[in-house]
């Protein structure tokens, strides 16, 4: 085919696709039906998942791509359903804030921050909470939480040290106890004890977490002392000096952790090392996971949409054999039939991608809006959606477009 003739045949078949749809719209609806949901699938999904990946990054380049983390236990796939394989980690002992001050004085090692959760009420006048977030942090908890300071100060490590009853709120709390007043250089009662408000916290949202909650931050030894809160789970993370190379830092942890717990050199280590690494290898397993969902649910959209191609354009052919005959005996080849079914199925199917991909936009937009999670539509998606889709329609009208191309012309002719 020339290429003068190929355009006149598209913008032919693109016509005649048009005209099929306005007049069988329940078949050609069901047809873009199946197609759109596929599409909308891979868009609204994809749009998600791009969000979450920027928060996810935004989080590790914050903590510093150097950090790492001790635990108790791993991270993993596996639930523990009680069995010894699956639930090995359960008899590693806690670890402890005295465990965590000893890396501290390890040359590689520039900084050590410890975290213990508990809760209380908090009160302010008349305003009460039956229960915050109490999160209880060593003087550098800053270098790796990935949120700013936006009023007052963080505290010292003089404060640290000698437990005093200073605190940080984030916005929510403020909201909730001050309203639109500065909470700065008040006292607030955190389960009944007094403490001096000398920051407002800002962090940004999580699209994996709660970020309506309260939320308290403090020293920890104030946390310990005055709240009485015990350090059952303790977090830790490390970062290690500048010019040190993480593994260097890793080894004279384990070292330093496996030379207080008195553990033998065949024995395993009862704790784990987890890097930001291993964060991201399973945070990508999940993905991967969610990514075969998606894929699954928009692969029965594209094939409800080519069966219905199929359907169509069959009987598109049946009811214009005389058509095909005449156009045959005027000197249409067999690729130019053929060229032109072809791109009426690839017509079906494209608006049944552009509607996914509009509704899938659509959905993006007001995630968006409604959530912490910074969705977008990748370009690959927008072209992964419509390329998709016209490909569906061409796999599945190359039957009808074949048994078109392939009629007799004098048999098509008598065809009434």
């Amino acid at each position: 085919m020339s290429m003068k003739t190929t355009i006149s045949g598209t913008i032919e078949g693109v016509g005649i696709a048009l005209e099929s749809i306005r007049a069988n719209k329940v078949r050609a609806g069901l047809t873009i039906l199946g197609v759109s949901v596929g599409v909308f699938v891979v868009v609204a999904i994809g749009a998600m998942i791009t969000g979450i990946n920027s928060a996810v990054t935004r989080d590790i380049a914050a903590a510093g791509p150097n950090t790492f983390y001790v635990t108790r236990n791993p991270i993993s796939f596996e639930a523990c359903d009680g069995s010894e394989d699956t639930c090995k980690w359960r008899r590693n002992p806690r670890l402890t804030v005295a465990e965590a001050e000893s890396f501290r004085g390890l040359p590689s090692i520039r900084t050590v921050i410890t975290q213990i959760n508990t809760s209380a009420a908090a009160r302010y006048r008349a305003q009460f909470l039956s229960s915050v977030q109490v999160q209880a942090f060593s003087t550098d908890w800053l270098m790796v939480d990935g949120g700013n300071i936006v009023a007052g100060r963080s505290w010292t490590d003089a404060e640290n040290s000698a437990g005093a009853r200073v605190a940080v709120i984030n916005r929510t709390m403020r909201e909730k106890l001050f309203g639109d007043s500065d909470p700065i250089g008040k006292q607030v009662t955190i389960g009944n004890v007094p403490f001096e408000v000398i920051g407002l916290y800002d962090k940004p949202l999580n699209p994996l977490g709660n970020d309506n909650d309260a939320v308290v931050s403090m020293p920890m030894q104030a946390a310990i002392t005055a709240l009485n809160a015990q350090p059952r789970w303790v977090n830790i993370a490390v970062r290690p000096r500048d010019g040190v190379s993480r593994d260097q830092a890793i080894d004279e942890v384990t070292s330093s952790l496996r030379a207080r717990r008195r553990l033998r050199p065949a024995t395993e280590n009862n704790f784990n090392i987890i890097t930001q690494d291993k964060i991201l290898e399973t945070y990508n397993k999940i993905v991967g996971t969610f990514f075969i969902v998606m894929l699954s649910l928009s692969a029965v959209g594209l094939l409800v949409g080519g069966v219905g191609v199929v359907a169509i354009m069959m009987i598109s052919v049946t009811e214009r054999t005389r058509e095909i005959g005449v156009r045959k005996a005027l000197g249409a080849t067999a690729g130019i039939i053929l060229w032109q079914f072809l791109v009426e199925a690839a017509t079906l199917t494209g608006i049944g991608g552009a509607i996914g991909l509009a509704l899938g936009a659509l959905v993006a937009f007001g995630v968006r809006s409604a959530f912490p999670i910074p969705a977008e539509i990748p370009l690959l998606s927008v072209v992964a959606a419509i390329g998709g889709s016209i490909l569906t329609g061409v796999l599945f009208g190359i039957i009808p477009a074949f048994r078109a191309a392939r009629l007799d012309p004098v048999v098509a002719l008598r065809y009434e």
